[in-house]
């Protein structure tokens, strides 16, 4: 049977998302959210499994670097509903491209990070395993 989540607290999308209690409250002033956070009794905020998923891609985006202007314009642009898919597309092929060029200096980054490890586990395994003399096998450096 499917889980009810149509009236989410606070605490509960915070543990949904990974999302603190003060970041959920923070998106929601800046204007994250693409719809408004509906109140219940009492004026405790309510979430849907909409405003879940929404914020899954909020998270994502902003994990990739995202500038929070960016994203709140991205989220007014959803908001408007259709007719702005061009504008949309635009925002998120800059951002796109600047994922891709950390994807790159990362990968820059990481192969000589790689290569830097491997320098150091050869000097010390030759630290641990000093080469043994091969009497019928010289050391190609010595004469015979």
């Amino acid at each position: 049977m499917a889980e009810v989540t149509a009236n989410l607290s606070i605490g509960q999308v915070a543990e949904r998302t990974g999302l603190s209690v003060h970041a959920l409250r923070f998106y929601e002033q800046e204007g994250v959210f693409v719809s408004p956070v509906r109140r219940g009794p009492g004026g405790r905020r309510i979430y849907s499994q909409d405003d879940v998923d929404w914020l899954t891609v909020c998270i994502i985006l902003r994990a990739s670097g995202m500038p929070l202007p960016a994203l709140r314009r991205y989220a007014d642009l959803v908001r408007e509903g259709a007719g702005n898919e061009e504008e949309r597309l635009a925002l998120l092929r800059e951002h796109h491209g600047h994922v891709t060029t950390q994807i790159g200096r990362l990968t820059e980054c990481l192969d000589l990070i790689t290569f830097k490890v491997g320098v150091y586990e050869d000097l010390l395994d030759q630290d641990r395993h000093p080469p043994s003399v091969d009497r019928h096998h010289p050391d190609p450096g010595t004469r015979n």
